[in-house]
């Protein structure tokens, strides 16, 4: 790496890669970032825009095999499995399982929570710094229920939540969920409250930290494909792209689910698959929601924005396919009617997929190329990349330049 002003090179301008250029700006480099498609797209564009320090748990956990191998039999059922032959997605469902239990689920929070924690303080700094103008609420997450059982069955959750990780919710029975959110319909068994997470618009927030980041000095070059890396004395010298060569001194693959189809240029296969999740963006309902809700029977998840009302989730194991499946979103619009008084507004503004880039274990990998030493990978953040961005991008800067990390990078190891 040159002494003065060295340049890195950024693959990948959804929200993870904008956060590592951002860090890596403040310690001194000069960036440019290149992406396949456009600034922003991908799962960085019109996801639910949550951002939930309560998610600490990963989906490894205790039961998931079975609900998904019953995902497998039911096309309609929230989490599919498109059956294939296909021996990536089948190593990393084995892999999947043996994650499966108490201990390994404690252990992957823990380290999921670093990120979380720490990218909801950096948030704070990043709105005062850049500034990001992005709708940042923080009016907690409320998870509401239609069953009695499902609720008290949640109690264990919290109880974990509350006892490992010191991430408790208050519990509100019956009608006393409508007190926190009106919009909902009466006759609920309650809810799950979490204040402390917050929510975004996460189309605004890509632009305002692209216009910061530009006004930086950072350049940005869209429908850039990365095809390899040209090797100089055992390291990376440039980037071969469908553009030409593209030279800096450090490299950070950050592609998202894309990440796995790079292997030829990381030296490695990056154990991710692509988990597609839909959404619905229409106009605001009246009465609207004003808190963001997850309605964990049907895995609905409805955030409110300031003149739009987003329905998201489903997770639907189904390759790279690029059809919006019609029956994903009516499964959306169909959760939303069990529990809200106006489930969508009348205008539909926007239909969209994305590819979550979901890893067996729950966390992401931030870590070295094994084939170059100045090839980083930050990728494989699942559903959480909006939550994990910050800290994400600060620890990839603190590596690069071998600062104190400020959260421990061992479990995020690409082994």
């Amino acid at each position: 790496m040159s002494s003065d002003n060295p340049s890195a090179l950024i693959i990948g301008c959804g929200v993870i890669g904008t956060a590592c250029a951002h860090y890596l700006v403040e310690a001194g480099f000069r960036v440019t970032m290149i992406d396949a498609q456009g600034f922003g797209q991908g799962c960085s564009q019109a996801n639910c825009g949550l951002i939930c320090p309560s998610h600490v748990l990963p989906l490894a956990e205790p039961g998931a095999v079975w609900r998904a191998l019953f995902g497998m039999l039911q096309p309609n059922a929230p989490l599919r499995i498109k059956l294939r032959l296909d021996p990536q997605l089948a190593a990393w469902f084995l892999r999947f399982a043996w994650r499966c239990n108490r201990r390994d689920m404690l252990e992957a929070g823990r380290h999921r929570q670093a990120l979380l924690q720490s990218s909801l303080h950096l948030y704070g700094e990043l709105r005062e710094e850049v500034p990001l103008d992005c709708q940042w609420r923080q009016r907690g997450l409320l998870f509401a229920y239609q069953s009695e059982a499902e609720l008290e069955r949640y109690a264990e959750t919290d109880q974990l939540l509350r006892e490992y990780f010191d991430e408790p919710a208050s519990r509100h029975d019956g009608g006393a969920v409508r007190q926190i959110e009106p919009a909902l319909k009466p006759g609920l068994a309650g809810g799950w409250y979490y204040e402390s997470d917050a929510h975004l618009r996460p189309e605004q927030l890509l632009a305002s930290w692209r216009r910061g980041l530009e006004g930086r000095g950072v350049k940005i070059r869209e429908n850039c494909e990365l095809r390899d890396f040209a090797e100089r004395s055992g390291r990376a010298n440039s980037a071969v792209t469908s553009e030409g060569d593209l030279a800096a001194d450090v490299f950070v693959v950050a592609t998202g689910a894309w990440t796995p189809q790079l292997h030829r240029p990381l030296g490695c296969r990056v154990p991710i698959q692509p988990g597609k999740g839909y959404s619905i963006t229409t106009s605001s309902p009246k009465p609207s929601p004003t808190v963001p809700l997850i309605f964990p029977e049907c895995k609905v998840a409805v955030t409110p924005f300031e003149a739009d009302f987003r329905l998201g989730s489903t997770m639907e194991f189904a390759g790279y396919d690029t059809s919006l499946n019609p029956q994903r979103l009516e499964l959306l619009r169909r959760g939303a009617e069990r529990f809200l008084e106006a489930p969508y507004g009348d205008e539909e503004r926007d239909r969209w997929y994305g590819w979550r880039p979901m890893t067996f274990d729950g966390l992401p990998i931030i870590d070295r190329s094994p084939r170059f030493d100045n090839v980083w990978i930050a990728a494989g953040h699942n559903m959480l990349g909006l939550s994990m961005a910050p800290a994400t991008g600060k620890l990839v800067a603190e590596l690069v330049t071998g600062s104190p990390p400020h959260v421990t990078p061992e479990p995020f190891r690409l082994r």
